[in-house]
């Protein structure tokens, strides 16, 4: 799961990331206005935590934006502000929910994995397809019953894909939702090769039916 940390507070941003990448997620961060629209035109994510108050303007400019790019994902805002028609405005205009600061970081977590289980798998923390079953934040994955040992990555990638069903995603895609805004500094994807094949393996040697499909000069599928 991929999240963007748009807040210019140091401290506060250092400690939440620290602690959601501690529970398996990937952050990232934005200081600005500005900072935050590049990464939202460029990557996506299941998440965003946006504070209010920026150095070059206003929470809601970013809103308005996530808006007119007909974006999805689930947006939080973390404010200090707790006025009302602050917290109306926001939801108004799109955001999903509203935490006070300050607050505790356990709330946080809870939170974003509400809205993410609404926003992806309706409401569920499992996901299963066929014979396989993922406890998405419980980070467990099996076959048939029996638990298949996947690494951290191996099981991101296998939600991302059955989250995808169908669909192809091309090897930046898939590079960009492992490594965040790190995939645009790698030389190559040959990772995502790597981690594919040690995934397909994993799941065939568990007896698991052969879903991910290889589209030659695309990408992979899951299907």
């Amino acid at each position: 799961m991929k999240l963007l940390l748009i807040e210019d507070e140091k401290e506060l941003a250092n400690s939440i990331i620290y602690y959601l990448t501690g529970n398996s997620f990937i952050c990232e961060w934005a200081v600005d206005v500005h900072s935050a629209l590049d990464k939202i035109s460029t990557f996506e994510y299941d998440c965003i935590l946006l504070d209010l108050m920026l150095p070059d303007g206003n929470g809601f400019a970013i809103l308005n934006e996530l808006k007119a790019q007909n974006k999805t994902e689930g947006i939080i805002i973390i404010s200090a502000k707790e006025g009302l028609d602050i917290k109306i405005e926001g939801l108004q205009l799109g955001a999903d929910d509203y935490l006070t600061k300050p607050f505790h970081l356990s709330e946080l977590l809870a939170r974003v994995q509400a809205l993410i289980r609404r926003k992806n798998f309706n409401g569920n923390n499992t996901i299963c397809f066929n014979e396989i079953t993922v406890d998405v934040f419980g980070k467990i994955a099996s076959v048939k019953g029996q638990p298949v040992m996947l690494t951290k990555t191996e099981l991101q990638l296998l939600i991302y894909l059955i989250g995808n069903n169908n669909k192809v995603l091309p090897k930046n895609a898939i590079a960009e939702h492992l490594s965040g805004d790190m995939a645009d500094m790698l030389v190559s994807h040959d990772f995502v090769y790597a981690h594919i094949k040690n995934l397909k393996k994993k799941l065939a040697d568990a007896g698991c039916g052969e879903y991910i499909k290889t589209v030659y000069g695309l990408g992979y599928k899951w299907q």
